[in-house]
């Protein structure tokens, strides 16, 4: 029996590195003439270890192989997504299964040929799970908090694939596309508050070969508008961006960054009109020891936002305040290591229902709550969310 993916999940980053040459036997010399009757854009099989005689082909999932069940003894995938092959019927998990990744060089032959029917998917989770991960918060007292996108009082999730699609969780661990793909031509995604002045949270992406920013209007229903161009070039010289709610004073949303070459956080100001004002300087320099920043809301309770970021070097979790000067004060140690273990850190709000916002972060396979305190501390919760596995590639916010 093979085991699933979830079941390898402690050693997934390993796992996923090798499979074509472990799992799957892809280290099979290129097989003889046939072969190439595989057409582009099909995953092809084989009855014989050669890849002679006659060929199965197929661009779609299949539940049932018919006359072909469990006869494929090389397989050639042609396609761009995965292929999952299952020991049984219908895409069942309980033989276990393997896998072949996307747009293959050459056949690949080897194991057994147990295979029963056969998925492809944009990403590996997909072979035994929804792409997103479970997400569920409880219902905040305060209405339009920090971090709700659609109005329900529950704090919200975006998750960008590794495909390259974007996923909206609204809370109630269901999932909904709103991004078919593309995304990944982003390398930074930054989410809260009002920008476009329209009472709804919106998102900020950085394009990643022009360094262009771009505003995506939220439409209230967890779903993004068409995007507005905020940022005309050389956001690239940026390392971190947040989106971060209301620093300046002025009522709008502000967006801070992290110039790379000399470790200035600077301030970007929301306009009137949706856009972003002059910048400012909040912090002369030092910033690039620091390896996330999270706009976490009002985590200290005196009606200001606040920034939490994580050290590079000892993986500390450091909380700067907002001040009445508009700027940030002295930090505070609220996580005292073992914080650069997080792949995802996520500031969206109140998850917990008791009106403070929190902080949710994932180790690679679980998600975990923090709540915040009174004080502005947290406090951790095992909520036995153990659904963030193979999520390496993607980007949760």
């Amino acid at each position: 029996m093979r085991n699933t993916l979830l079941q390898r999940a402690s050693a997934l980053a390993t796992t996923l590195g090798i499979t074509s040459l472990g799992v799957l036997g892809a280290g099979a010399a290129p097989a003889q003439a046939a072969i190439s009757d595989c057409p582009q854009g099909y995953f092809c099989g084989w009855a014989n270890g050669d890849g002679t005689g006659s060929m199965f082909k197929t661009r779609t999932s299949v539940p049932t192989l018919g006359s072909w069940d469990n006869k494929i003894r090389m397989r050639f995938n042609r396609t761009g997504l995965n292929v999952c092959m299952y020991d049984q019927q219908n895409y069942g998990l309980a033989g276990g299964y393997s896998w072949d990744t996307p747009a293959q060089s050459y056949p690949t032959g080897g194991g057994g040929a147990e295979i029963s029917s056969i998925k492809l998917v944009p990403t590996l989770r997909e072979c035994e799970a929804e792409p997103y991960p479970y997400w569920e918060t409880a219902t905040s007292p305060k209405v339009g908090g920090f971090g709700d996108m659609n109005g329900d009082r529950r704090a919200d999730a975006v998750l960008r694939d590794e495909a390259g699609r974007l996923w909206f969780m609204p809370g109630n661990g269901t999932g909904n596309m709103i991004g078919s793909g593309g995304w990944n031509a982003m390398n930074a995604l930054a989410r809260h508050g009002d920008f476009s002045r329209d009472g709804r949270e919106d998102v900020i992406a950085r394009e990643k070969a022009t360094g262009k920013l771009w505003l995506y209007p939220g439409t209230g229903s967890g779903g993004l508008g068409v995007r507005k161009l905020i940022g005309s070039g050389g956001w690239n010289t940026m390392g971190l961006l947040a989106a971060f709610g209301d620093l300046s004073g002025d009522g709008r949303s502000d967006l801070l960054g992290v110039e790379k070459a000399t470790g200035k956080l600077w301030l970007y100001p929301g306009t009137s009109s949706g856009g972003l004002g002059a910048r400012k300087l909040i912090g002369s320099g030092g910033w690039n020891s620091m390896n996330a920043l999270v706009g976490a809301g009002d985590m200290t309770g005196d009606g200001r936002a606040d920034l939490v970021a994580r050290e590079k070097a000892t993986g500390k979790l450091w909380l700067y305040p907002g001040t009445s000067a508009r700027t940030l004060g002295a930090r505070k140690l609220i996580g005292t290591g073992g914080w650069n273990a997080m792949d995802h850190i996520l500031g969206v709000g109140d998850t917990s229902g008791d009106g403070r916002p929190d902080l949710e972060a994932s180790d690679g396979f679980s998600l975990f709550q923090y709540q915040g305190l009174a004080t502005g501390g947290l406090r951790r919760v095992d909520n036995s969310n153990g659904s963030w596995w193979a999520l390496e590639d993607a980007t949760a916010f």
